[in-house]
């Protein structure tokens, strides 16, 4: 199964690093959350990944591009230009990063992928955005249900909008805005998809979390799976801060070796 990841906004609340690149390679512990992210995924054997890029995708496909010499030591020969690597990477993963334009919406990013991962169920998820949800058992959750999509619920106090359960908290019955003092659930991204939600995205304008998932929801095929542990977004400088504190002390997503 895929994973496609929303990497291709302007990251505007976090401007004092998002000037010179894309919100995704925002470093946390000296490595850009997407990293993260991927290595989340991988730990649960989800290893090939189609990175929805816009904003600033030079740097994320010059990444990528060099990513093995810039994480392994190597001897090269200047005048043949032979490499002879000297570590294996342990990152065993196919990476396809995509441009699908500067002022694209979320959903039609994904629409402009729709080639890529239209060969079955996939996995979609922000790039902005740690957990340790358990994918494997979302995936599974998402098989037994029936539903063309399923969402992480997860609950974060404040600025978000909230989910309408039903009483199983399996499924989505609508949406609505929260305030501060509002701990109900939310959604925390982590999707995963069937190839029907391509049909449900208007063009490049469409925006992923409004006509779309309305129409999931209209149609009774989101779902979702309530994840009680840890999750955080970084929106903003101070998430950052966040998350560099909580990688030094012991990340609850760093669930690979």
């Amino acid at each position: 199964m895929k994973v496609a990841i929303f990497a291709g906004g302007f990251g505007t609340r976090l401007s004092e690093e998002t000037a010179v690149r894309p919100k995704p390679m925002v470093e946390v512990g000296g490595m850009p959350i997407i990293w993260h992210i991927m290595k989340m995924y991988a730990h649960h054997g989800f290893t090939e990944f189609v990175v929805l890029g816009g904003y600033k995708v030079a740097f994320i496909k010059e990444y990528f591009l060099n990513y093995r010499g810039i994480r392994s030591d190597y001897t090269i020969d200047l005048q043949s230009g032979s490499i002879e690597w000297h570590d294996k990477l342990k990152e065993k993963w196919k990476v396809t990063v995509l441009d699908t334009g500067g002022d694209t919406m979320t959903g039609g990013r994904l629409k402009r992928a729709q080639q890529y991962l239209s060969d079955g169920p996939f996995c979609l998820t922000y790039g902005d955005g740690v957990s340790d949800v358990d994918i494997t058992a979302l995936v599974e959750a998402h098989r037994r249900s029936g539903h063309w999509c399923t969402l992480t619920a997860v609950t974060q106090p404040g600025r978000y909008g909230a989910l309408r359960l039903n009483e199983e908290l399996s499924h989505v019955e609508g949406f609505r805005e929260k305030g501060a003092a509002d701990g109900g659930l939310i959604n925390g991204g982590f999707f995963v998809c069937e190839p029907k939600v391509f049909d449900l995205i208007d063009d490049d304008q469409t925006v992923w979390e409004n006509e779309p998932m309305n129409r999931l929801v209209e149609a009774g095929k989101l779902g979702s799976y309530h994840h009680k542990g840890y999750w955080q977004s970084m929106d903003s400088l101070r998430d950052k801060v966040v998350l560099e504190e909580t990688w030094a002390a012991g990340a609850p997503w760093k669930l690979w070796d």
